[in-house]
């Protein structure tokens, strides 16, 4: 069974810091551009960090950065979100998700459309 699996979510203090993995089974992640996306209550899901399937190149919206850093370990098939100086706005359900358009590139992309597997989500909530 092709999947993703979030984890690292949770409760954490503006200011704190929390680590997200995105982890795969039933296939190989190498290669493929893996996108973060969040979803606030009463907002649309949106794209905001990628990083590439061929030399590990990474993307921000500006939302996130400086704050963010996105990275993988092929090896261990799995993908990370590092999240520093958390503010109450970046709370949401963070989603990682593979895409096929940029497959093998130094490329990567944070369109929803271009999403080919979604994991199930994680709950991320930033307050004092």
């Amino acid at each position: 069974q092709v999947q993703l699996v979030e984890s690292g979510g949770g409760l954490v203090q503006p200011g704190g810091s929390l680590r997200l993995s995105c982890a795969a089974s039933g296939f190989s992640l190498d290669y493929y551009a893996i996108a973060w996306f969040r979803q606030a209550p009463g907002k649309e899901r949106e794209g905001f960090s990628c990083i590439s399937g061929r030399d590990d190149s990474a993307s921000y919206a500006d939302s996130v950065k400086g704050r963010f850093a996105i990275s993988r370990d092929n090896a261990k098939n799995t993908v990370y979100l590092q999240m520093n100086s958390l503010k109450p706005e970046d709370t949401a359900v963070y989603y990682c998700a593979t895409s096929s358009t940029y497959y093998g590139t130094n490329y990567c992309t944070i369109s929803p459309r271009d999403v080919g597997v979604w994991g199930q989500g994680t709950q991320v909530t930033v307050s004092s």
